[in-house]
């Protein structure tokens, strides 16, 4: 495909480097030196100039372009690229946008604002978030099969009951499957023998209960579902949308927010939140409201200092896991490092969205691991595929290095892959790829 980024920033051109293997980039932003950038960075053709002006698109060759993602800081001038591209080309037009009323508003109307397909900042750090509460040591978690198949990334705890165990020891489990191990800077593809370390992550794909129960093994310590107590520290719409979405599964989060107009706001529109007019920095205010004793903490404050400052506190405090949303995404290493569980960057998460949405080659759904380090695919079986009426063992033996079945479901059934299973026409198999093999693997699939 051709096509055509607008905005240069972290999102635009990590969408732009995932992309320029497998397609045509014309990447558009008015920052000259981010233009020079990416120029010498990439293999991509750049326009330096307005995203908004058909002169501008033009020039980046809208009359050809299959594709046209808005990607800038600003929601209006995403909105208004997409309104444009769509008045002169038929290309598929993908706008993003911090404020989620854009996106009610697109989810109401089909194709409103000129839109193929919104993703929402906001909304998709949320998500991300509220996809690991509960699941304890999880530090990402997405569903496949219509949710009957679960990919879980697991880092190990000290202490942990399965330090330098093998997989094999640690394998307890009928309908889940170890896909890998990332050490550092290293992917191993998990085999029976593989040792698991501290620190650790572990990828692994089986039935939600199967996840669910290998999480309890690794961290028994940690209550599972929603047991846990929650506690969100900002009434930033991310903070909000971590507590409304805790809400609507069963959770009762309690909620920080310093502000006092705000925090009345949040508190009739969070039912199922206890909300406190409160500096979260105030150590007395946290030992009093016992914040400690809570399981879980999403920092979700304006800065990324305070939200690495709320973290130290409440794992000073007694917090079990803490989560700090990181708009800088060079800090995310450095807050993991010294503290913080799990650093959520919006802008990361949102790039991954788009990424997964534009992949081709028939997949159903695509999660992206540790900034594409690997990659977890669903496809449907077709009479086409490398798979199709073989046992597992002969078509994997076909295909290379670094390429794990995860699960397979077959109408409401789980299968889980062995090397004699066969698969069918039809099935839908969830599998992992090492990064390096994605490009040869995937069309075979």
């Amino acid at each position: 495909m051709r096509v055509i980024i607008v905005g240069a920033g972290q999102v635009g051109s990590s969408i732009a480097a995932d992309l320029a293997d497998a397609h045509d980039i014309v990447v558009v932003d008015q920052d000259g030196d981010r233009v020079e950038e990416l120029t010498y960075s990439l293999d991509v053709l750049t326009v330096q100039g307005d995203g908004t002006s058909l002169s501008t698109l033009d020039e980046a060759g809208i009359d050809e372009a299959d594709m046209v993602i808005a990607s800038t800081d600003d929601d209006e001038t995403n909105i208004v690229v997409c309104a444009t591209a769509r008045a002169v080309s038929d290309a598929f037009t993908v706008a993003r946008v911090k404020n989620t009323e854009y996106l009610r508003t697109w989810e109401r109307s089909e194709r409103a604002f000129g839109i193929d397909f919104m993703v929402c900042t906001n909304l998709l750090a949320a998500e991300s978030i509220v996809r690991v509460v509960g699941i304890p040591a999880a530090r990402d978690v997405d569903s496949f099969a219509g949710g009957r198949v679960q990919m879980a990334e697991f880092e190990i705890p000290p202490g942990s009951p399965v330090t330098d165990q093998t997989v094999a020891e640690a394998d307890r489990f009928e309908q889940l499957t170890f896909a890998a191990i990332l050490r550092d800077d290293e992917l191993e593809i998990a085999r029976g023998d593989s040792i698991l370390h501290e620190r650790d992550r572990v990828v692994v794909i089986g039935n939600p209960r199967s996840v669910r129960g290998f999480a309890t093994t690794i961290a028994p310590e940690e209550p599972p579902g929603t047991a846990e107590e929650v506690v969100v520290i900002g009434g930033s719409e991310i903070g909000y949308h971590v507590a409304r979405l805790l809400g609507d599964r069963g959770f009762k989060p309690r909620l920080i927010e310093q502000n006092g107009e705000r925090a009345r706001q949040l508190a009739e529109d969070l039912p199922n939140a206890v909300v406190m007019e409160n500096d979260a920095t105030d150590m007395d205010f946290l030992e009093r409201e016992h914040v400690g004793d809570a399981d879980f903490l999403v920092a979700a404050l304006d800065s990324d200092e305070k939200n690495l400052l709320v973290s130290l506190l409440a794992r000073r405090l007694g917090v079990d896991r803490t989560v700090a949303v990181i708009d800088t995404s060079e800090y995310v290493e450095l807050f993991e490092t010294v503290g913080v569980d799990v650093g959520v960057n919006p802008r990361e998460v949102v790039a991954e969205e788009i990424t997964r949405f534009t992949r081709d080659g028939g997949a159903e759904n695509v999660a992206i691991i540790e900034s594409d380090r690997a990659e977890v695919l669903e496809v449907e079986v077709d009479a086409e595929s490398v798979l199709v009426d073989r046992p597992i063992h002969e078509s994997v033996a076909d295909l290379p290095a670094g390429v794990v079945i995860g699960a397979i479901t077959r109408g409401d059934e789980f299968i889980t892959p062995r090397g004699d299973t066969v698969l069918e026409r039809g099935d839908h198999v969830v599998v992992f790829l090492d990064e390096c093999v994605v490009d040869d693997v995937t069309p075979k699939l």
